[in-house]
């Protein structure tokens, strides 16, 4: 028996905000790997170990949840203006399937840190002590966003004493802009704040669907029966929940214009997602923090690649900034309505600040700039092993 040997890669595991990722360097991936196409998938879901019908990713680099199954891969920006490029790879678990459709709002706070550490940002722009201002281009939605970080000594300062609910230990604060989330196009993308989606089975439901960040449907959690402050274990042991929330994002997908059929959405896991928000009720978050309601606005909580999140995407976050500033969305009345620049929500694993900038524009809502701080720390660095006859020839 011939069998190929694998393949070494260099490569970074990064924890960025509550997500894990493998990040690579483009110029380290092998030549047919840096280029769009199956061979970049296939390479990318060996890494991972998907797909695997047990669920658990144990021959590979993921951890079994949307959160740690996630890739990386940046190169220098020939975009003016940005010094890096930012691809992200959302791998699906049991699917052999990568989607390339939105961006990880959590994985951007390692972005900066990856990109100084491996020389992809000009020197000229790195200061030894201070901030360094890192100018990312998210390819997948092909919109800006700066990264803050910190530098000591001419090194990423990645310890500290900042603090993130989902994140076990502290460390070094990084503050991300979202530089005009949504672009020329349609925040709403039906026109509405409010619409009402018809779903087979469940009837009617008020909705309020924006593209901010990443494409997300917000509910009312009261309407599907639900407080708006369950925890993971209440929402994804219960199959018919799951299914509930997936058909809500199918037919919500349809209605932004997503896809053309519901029979799509099961190939586009990653986009739109799907959050019900409820006003500031207190709870006892997964970590066992007790969370009171006056020191939050609003309750939200979001699946992720059809299970709720342990925590929240910083995507989702961004479209939860910018439906918050804008009087008459679900989100908005149910943070007590009003003009607000800024909203600190409940999540299953504490609260978590964010602030948006929003104005009308010829009478339809733009988003200038949405900010919020993660942290970020680099957790191993070497090389990666693909058995080479996982690819394809």
């Amino acid at each position: 028996m011939n069998l190929k040997p694998q393949i070494q890669i260099p490569a970074t595991y990064m924890r960025g905000g509550t997500s894990k990722g493998v990040f690579f360097n483009l110029t380290d991936l092998p030549e047919r790997a840096q280029v769009p196409g199956d061979y970049r998938d296939q390479l990318l879901l060996r890494v991972i170990g998907s797909p695997d019908p047990y669920g658990k990713q144990t021959d590979g680099m993921g951890g079994a949840t949307s959160s740690t199954s996630k890739t990386v891969i940046l190169s220098k920006s020939d975009e003016p203006g940005h010094d890096v490029d930012y691809l992200f790879g959302q791998v699906a678990i049991d699917k052999a399937f990568v989607d390339w459709s939105g961006n990880c709002g959590n994985l951007t706070a390692a972005v900066g840190s990856f990109a100084i550490s491996n020389g992809l940002v000009d020197a000229s722009r790195v200061p030894d002590n201070g901030t360094a201002v890192v100018r990312i281009w998210q390819a997948n939605i092909k919109k800006t966003i700066v990264a803050h970080v910190p530098m000591t000594a001419g090194q990423v300062q990645e310890t500290g004493d900042f603090e993130l609910d989902g994140v076990t230990f502290p460390a070094a604060e990084v503050k991300i802009d979202f530089v005009d989330p949504v672009g020329d196009a349609a925040m709403f993308p039906t026109g509405k704040l409010i619409d009402e989606l018809q779903v087979p089975g469940v009837g009617g439901l008020m909705v309020t669907m924006i593209a901010a960040g990443i494409p997300t449907i917000f509910l009312n959690a009261a309407d599907i029966g639900f407080k708006g402050t369950e925890l993971q274990g209440d929402i994804n042991s219960n199959t018919e929940t799951l299914q509930l929330f997936e058909l809500i994002r199918a037919y919500g997908a349809v209605k932004m214009g997503l896809i053309d059929s519901v029979d799509e959405a099961s190939g586009r896991q990653h986009t739109p997602k799907v959050a019900m928000v409820a006003p500031s009720q207190s709870y006892t978050s997964s970590s066992g923090k007790a969370i009171a309601a006056g020191d939050i606005d609003l309750n939200v909580r979001a699946m992720s690649m059809g299970l709720l999140h342990h925590a929240m995407m910083g995507t989702a976050a961004v479209a939860i900034a910018s439906a918050a500033a804008i009087p008459g969305t679900l989100v908005n009345l149910a943070a007590g309505g009003g003009d607000r620049n800024s909203v600190r929500f409940g999540h299953p694993s504490g609260t978590l600040k964010v602030g948006a900038a929003v104005d009308q524009v010829n009478g339809e809502w733009k988003a200038q700039k949405v900010s919020m701080s993660r942290s970020a720390r680099r957790l191993m660095k070497g090389e990666v092993f693909v058995p080479g006859d996982a690819l394809p020839a």
